[in-house]
């Protein structure tokens, strides 16, 4: 599921883009998607441990949300038309990474969240890679189908961040409460 709203957030920042340098974007956005879940899994017991990689995570996620939701508005209320902010390629390939970054962080957190077995975390990961190799294709079709697609996948990543820094909170309370994978699947389908 994570992986799914990676593929959706890897498709909206490459839509951004001229069509002839979108599967540009969308092939290296994926390919640094698999190299850094691989990195994470090869570090998988130093990320769960150490919280402050959470939370820059997390923060990350929500900054990239309400910088695209505010770039958009700005860019409505200027000229009328919702045209988003044309970055160049290596911008929006190196914005890409870093969200991949993020989101491969919170991908492997919450696979050790379900399992601490780690078998189970690679097969869990490996699948998602999977996922987003295959559904990231049809999201920029989709996204240039339905635009509106466009700023639910930034508000899906924020949703993740939110999801991550308050479970983050919660446990530096000392609240014993898990948002567990059935109200996560929930949140983001609604």
């Amino acid at each position: 599921l994570l992986s799914v709203d990676n593929a959706m957030a890897i498709a909206a920042m490459a839509s951004q883009l001229p069509k002839h340098q979108q599967k540009l974007a969308l092939k290296l956005g994926i390919i640094g998607a698999y190299v850094f879940r691989g990195i994470c899994l090869f570090f998988v017991a130093y990320i769960a441990g150490n919280q402050w990689l959470k939370v820059l995570g997390a923060a990350y996620l929500l900054y990239l949300m309400c910088q695209h939701l505010i770039s958009d508005e700005e860019d409505a209320n200027q000229d009328g038309v919702a045209d988003g902010l044309q970055r160049g390629l290596l911008a929006t390939i190196i914005q890409i990474e870093i969200m991949d970054l993020s989101l491969s962080l919170d991908n492997v957190v919450a696979a050790v969240a379900l399992d601490k077995r780690l078998w189970v975390i690679c097969t869990g990961v490996f699948i998602g890679i999977l996922a987003l190799r295959f559904v990231a294709g049809a999201c920029i079709r989709m996204i240039d189908k339905y635009p509106i697609l466009k700023q639910t996948a930034f508000l899906l990543v924020g949703f993740v961040g939110a999801i991550l820094l308050t479970e983050l909170a919660l446990e530096w309370m000392n609240v014993h409460f898990h948002i567990n994978s059935y109200q996560k699947f929930v949140g983001i389908v609604v």
